[in-house]
């Protein structure tokens, strides 16, 4: 039955979910930081009992109430995907996959939502010192939210922790702490909150620059840049700092990723990132064609990141798919003939049990412990098919890096231009943070691009390929399912978009 799948079906599936997932990322990383962007605010005013910091706040706080509501909607038939386009899949994991999920829910959620009414409905109804508790619960509780998710997705990207039960054919939850705190889930996690952070700066000083160049409510709009730029700064840094970490992680737990985003299809010493370059469509693994038409290379700067040594060998796309002994890789080929050795002796394993022959079953058993580290590659055709499409994950790689170091410099010129107060007037740098929101939204969705598309084929990295996780649906199922989700998907972004312009021509409550 796996053998027998509709491939259209699997890629309307995958087409669903990037979908689904595409537009809820849309939301959640402005939910993440803008709830801390609000605590600051009212942190502030506490501290000086300003009102017009009151008034700041609380315009700062309607525009996260409406993008929260919408992205909990998206958020939610996000995770019904997976018990309706990849039934195999939660079968198999749900066992681990579903604990941070379901931590989530009771915990991450219900705290932000029991603070959430008292942050929005509780003033002057509260203390303010409450009110202001409850504004940091609220903060801390969305980015808990994100903890577990994306310790979950961190599981899929470096499955740890666990192991695989042959009765019941399920991988099943050794160790809690493995899960939560392996270097792929940390690194996710840090690295994605923070570069959250800095979209949601980026969104306070777009609706602040536009308020300047129509010169409403300036007074409000310097404050707001100020406090926003100094926390995108410290946010873009971090971000940087976390990213390079994530990367060192991906080389060691996903080498196939690295080697996409980076374009390297040979493995070499000293070898070089790639700062531009315009990506061959036709290469393929194996060929002799160039990797680019066009690139420019730094010498060893890709090494330093995978090693931390300038000298190392970093491997290349075609060392992984078909081995380089001399560098002790063992490619997909030679993986897949280990992975098909593991199914089969899952197969005998099943066998014996039904026969209650418990010696055969001990040695299928040992044998299946031998290979099951490739039990994925054991359903892939060919070796090549263990390659996730390379100039996709390149590009997205190169426009996230690219722009996230541009948002240094420009939080430092608006941080230096605010507190100079140099930003009335001038309009060529509020034209520019204006749209810097708008750029901010690319990076952030270019980063789940390379960190979701470069780990394909797999569900499960080297455990479960997407084609074994799928639900036994037809191709026309999912394929009205997708229409359906991307009008109702698309209707919420535009009455989102509505409300948030009115808010903002709005303004600020007159006190």
């Amino acid at each position: 039955m796996i053998d027998q799948f509709d491939p259209t079906m699997v890629n309307w599936a995958r087409a669903q979910f990037a979908l689904t997932a595409m537009y809820h990322w849309i939301f959640v990383p402005l939910t993440l930081g803008l709830s801390f962007l609000c605590a600051f605010f009212e942190s502030i005013y506490v501290r000086t009992g300003n009102p017009e910091w009151r008034r700041l706040t609380q315009f700062w706080m309607k525009l996260f109430g409406i993008n929260f509501a919408i992205g909990v909607a998206t958020g939610i038939i996000l995770e019904f995907e997976f018990g309706t386009n990849w039934s195999n899949y939660s079968w198999m994991v749900g066992d681990i996959f579903g604990a941070p999920l379901a931590i989530e829910g009771i915990v991450a959620f219900f705290l932000e939502a029991t603070f959430f009414a008292v942050m929005f409905f509780g003033w002057d109804r509260v203390s303010k010192g409450f009110h202001l508790f409850s504004t940091w619960m609220v903060a801390i509780g969305s980015n808990l939210s994100a903890l577990w998710i994306l310790v979950a997705n961190g599981w899929m990207q470096y499955p740890t922790g666990m192991r695989f039960n042959p009765d019941s054919a399920r991988f099943e939850m050794q160790n809690v702490f493995d899960v939560v705190l392996s270097p792929v889930a940390i690194s996710k996690f840090t690295h994605t909150t923070t570069s959250s952070f800095l979209l949601a700066s980026m969104f306070v000083i777009s609706v602040s620059s536009w308020y300047l160049l129509k010169k409403r409510h300036t007074l409000l709009a310097r404050r707001s840049i100020i406090v926003a730029s100094v926390f995108g700064l410290l946010a873009a840094l971090f971000a940087a700092g976390t990213g390079d970490e994530a990367a060192f992680s991906v080389a060691h737990h996903q080498p196939m990723k690295l080697a996409a985003f980076e374009g390297l299809w040979q493995g070499e010493n000293s070898a070089g990132i790639v700062a531009a370059g315009i990506i061959n469509p036709d290469k393929r693994p194996g060929d002799k064609q160039d990797a680019f038409s066009f690139e420019v290379r730094i010498p060893g700067l890709l090494s330093l990141l995978a090693n931390r040594d300038l000298g190392s060998f970093v491997p290349g796309i075609n060392d992984l798919v078909y081995g380089n002994p001399e560098q002790g890789i063992t490619g997909a080929a030679q993986r897949m003939e280990n992975g098909k050795k593991a199914i089969q002796a899952l197969a005998a394993y099943k066998h014996a049990q039904n026969n209650k022959d418990v010696a055969a079953m001990q040695a299928a058993l040992t044998e299946f412990n031998q290979y099951s580290k490739d039990l994925g590659y054991g359903y892939l055709k060919a070796p090549e098919e263990a390659v996730p499409p390379v100039a996709l994950s390149f590009y997205a790689f190169h426009i996230m890096v690219i722009l996230g170091t541009m948002f240094i410099l420009l939080c430092l010129v608006f941080l230096y231009c605010g507190v100079k107060d140099k930003l009335n007037g001038m309009w060529p740098l509020h034209i520019v943070g204006l749209i810097s929101f708008f750029l901010a939204i690319m990076a952030s969705q270019a980063g789940w691009v390379v960190a979701e598309v470069g780990r394909q084929p797999w569900a499960i990295q080297d455990l479960l390929p997407v084609t074994v996780a799928r639900s036994n649906l037809t191709a026309g199922t999912v394929k009205t399912t997708f229409f359906m989700f991307l009008v109702t998907f698309t209707v919420l972004l535009l009455a989102e978009v509505k409300i948030m312009l009115a808010q903002i021509k709005k303004g600020p409550e007159v006190e």
